[in-house]
């Protein structure tokens, strides 16, 4: 069987420019040209016989034979990677502070921080649930998780993901009389957000600014706002990373295709002086690894 396997790199270039989407990333990622990726890319085409990708100008797109490959590929590079990391465990170890936003601490790093723990049963990790810029400064915080206009002075920032912006409601909310079905539907909902202009900007991608009837209430933390949607109390913004989970395990629904982008977006900082501290490198690498 081993004597059928393709060589590496270009299953490499394969898995990065499909979880990337597009050939650039995947050549950013790995620190190699684009021409290259699609080179390594034709040749694991012609070893298999069949097209990996629909090409676009946009974005690729897997082919059906390329979705048979992806997860096994991916879940392969990923035991690896947890095959090297764990080899460093007995020397992994001490005293890690992360700072991340209430909203990525509960809706994603509460369902996944377990897994860090076990990979690092030494490390003595401490989360701050905040945005408050006060931590990026403090010396008692080694690295943060940020949701802002990545601009920190003095600090290494790495961008994580730009979310879009949609409506997300409970299940609950899709069936009966008075289910969500077109736009219009919003009439007389409750529209939760942290921030009134955001629905409105959304409200005015899809069209529907001039409805009446609208009710938005500004709660100023989104945590809340997405759990009163999960709750069936009426309709939440939600952003793609906050609620992908949610959406993949059906507690949330998003009803319309309409997206609008986030004003900020999510991002790693952390001093320069920290960017090859043991601890801090594990996290980062769990983090990236886990995200992706």
């Amino acid at each position: 069987m081993r004597s059928r396997l393709p060589p590496l790199n270009p299953l490499r270039a394969f898995e990065a420019a499909a979880r990337r989407g597009t050939v650039a990333g995947a050549a950013d990622e790995l620190n190699v040209t684009a021409s290259a990726v699609s080179h390594q890319i034709r040749i694991l085409e012609g070893t298999l016989g069949r097209p990996l990708f629909v090409r676009t100008k946009a974005r690729l797109k897997l082919t059906q034979a390329g979705e048979a490959l992806l997860e096994p590929v991916k879940g392969a590079f990923d035991s690896i990677a947890n095959a090297v990391q764990k080899l460093d465990l007995p020397t992994m170890a001490g005293d890690l502070v992360v700072s991340t936003p209430l909203l990525f601490t509960s809706r994603w790093m509460a369902r996944h921080i377990g897994d860090f723990l076990e990979q690092y049963p030494r490390v003595n990790l401490t989360i701050v649930p905040s945005n408050d810029d006060r931590e990026v400064y403090s010396p008692d915080v080694d690295l943060c998780v940020r949701y802002g206009e990545g601009r920190w002075r003095d600090r290494k920032v790495t961008l994580i993901t730009h979310p879009t912006l949609f409506p997300v409601v409970s299940p609950a909310l899709m069936n009966g009389p008075d289910a969500i079905r077109r736009v219009e539907d919003l009439q007389g909902k409750t529209l939760f957000c942290e921030h009134s202009g955001s629905w409105m900007r959304w409200l005015a991608q899809a069209s529907c600014d001039k409805l009446d009837g609208l009710r938005i209430l500004e709660i100023g933390n989104a945590h809340i706002c997405i759990e009163a949607a999960i709750h069936g109390q009426g309709v939440a913004l939600g952003d793609s990373f906050s609620v992908r989970e949610d959406l993949a395990d059906g507690t949330l629904i998003c009803p319309f295709r309409t997206v609008v982008p986030a004003r900020h977006a999510y991002y790693l900082v952390l001093r320069p002086e920290l960017m090859h501290a043991p601890l801090v490198v594990a996290f980062m690498n769990w983090l990236d690894s886990t995200l992706h």
